[in-house]
């Protein structure tokens, strides 16, 4: 009986915040009105179910010449140049982003310098992948090139973000018991600091290969190489069943790439 009225004691001393949430809730509602003020639905056209009847049958009856055609037209060719853009940029943007994220965490060196890291890092980001696609295709022509360079640009912001958190977050203690040791600063960087970032690394360079390989799939449709530009072209000619034959290339692809990349995940969290 006294454990009861203690917890109800505990209870009636809690801050009252029905008022609080009543607000939130207000201002949510308010914030969902105005936001769908801003869209106007005119409704379907009048062929609008034929072309999604036609949309959703080429997708389940995809062109099979085309899904099994092997040559550079084929949906493996282009699929493995969209799987090559995504794992260059990745690993290009993975290597250039180590210094740029050493040279902004704050641990490491003078807070100055790591917030104009930052602020370069920012920028990066801000800009959007299509915008970048664009600029390397002015820069290179189209192609595969320009696709890589944008994946690579997009992962330097993204990569460097996550690295910079991995190194503030290392465990000084261990650097400080290998000073005491009288290790040397490579034998600290070793087995000091290397052990400690390369799973986190590993982790983010593989979790970012996952989104690069669907932003170059989106990039495709600006020119920049991979299986975006057929697929847009497949659109625009309505030929949904040669549409059906890219997706489902792309759902396996995506599939198998996720399959694997997770099993990589686990290794590292285990060890």
């Amino acid at each position: 009986m006294k454990v009861n009225e203690k917890i109800q004691k505990q209870l009636e001393k809690e801050p009252k915040s029905w008022i609080f949430k009543l607000v939130a809730a207000f201002i949510f509602v308010v914030l969902m009105a105005w936001s769908s003020s801003a869209l106007d639905f005119k409704g379907m056209t009048s062929s609008g179910g034929d072309v999604a009847k036609n949309i959703i049958t080429g997708i389940f009856r995809p062109d099979t010449d085309l899904l099994f055609n092997f040559t550079n037209q084929g949906v493996a060719y282009l699929l493995l140049e969209t799987m090559c853009i995504a794992f260059l940029g990745t690993v290009v943007g993975a290597i250039i982003a180590i210094p740029i994220a050493f040279l902004s965490a704050s641990n490491i060196v003078p807070k100055p310098v790591a917030l104009v890291g930052r602020v370069i890092i920012m920028a990066i980001r801000t800009i959007p992948a299509f915008v970048y696609g664009l600029m390397f295709i002015r820069v290179t022509g189209p192609g595969a090139f320009a696709g890589l360079l944008t994946m690579s640009l997009c992962s330097v912001g993204m990569i460097t973000k996550m690295y910079i958190e991995s190194i503030e977050d290392i465990d000084t203690k261990i650097l400080e018991s290998l000073d005491a040791c009288g290790c040397t600063t490579f034998q600290k960087i070793r087995y000091g600091i290397l052990p400690q970032l390369l799973p986190d690394f590993a982790s983010t360079i593989i979790y970012r290969f996952d989104m690069n390989l669907r932003d170059a799939t989106v990039l495709g449709l600006v020119g920049a190489g991979g299986i975006g530009a057929p697929l847009i072209f497949a659109m625009n000619a309505y030929k949904w069943n040669e549409v059906g034959a890219i997706l489902a290339g792309l759902i396996v692809l995506v599939l198998v790439i996720e399959w694997i990349s997770g099993k990589i995940r686990i290794k590292l969290a285990r060890g």
